[in-house]
């Protein structure tokens, strides 16, 4: 008597592409605004609405991007956000500045500060 194995290798099928789609999820695109160019995101959470970083359109050179982890949580443990508001400077998929607020969760790094960032950025790219 031969037994039928044809469930378990489409069981075992779709599991293999479901982890394939998981990796390639985690893997592809670390920056939420796209893979090319600055982006500035800053990350708050509705509670902590008074302390919301109003300048961040202001800053020259740029993209900017706002993420609410109270309506996408699983922003906050991607980019390892312990703080409310954090503002994080991407170059294409890397992070490359992180400013975070104090312990009264107010943002305490300037828009001089990070726009000095955002321009040291630049010249190192020349």
């Amino acid at each position: 008597m031969k037994k039928d194995y044809t469930v378990w290798k489409l069981f075992g099928g779709y599991l293999l592409i479901l982890l394939l789609m998981l990796i390639s999820n985690s893997a592809s695109g670390q920056s939420p605004c796209g893979d090319d160019g600055l982006c500035v995101v800053q990350f708050n959470a509705g509670f902590n609405e008074a302390n919301k970083v109003t300048w961040l359109g202001e800053l020259n050179d740029c993209e900017n991007s706002f993420i609410d982890i109270q309506i996408d949580a699983a922003a906050a443990g991607k980019y390892k956000i312990v703080v409310v508001p954090t503002i994080l400077i991407f170059n294409g998929e890397e992070e490359v500045g992180r400013f975070q607020a104090n312990i009264m969760m107010k943002m305490e790094a300037t828009k001089d500060e990070v726009q000095e960032k955002i321009d040291e950025i630049i010249m190192e790219d020349f």
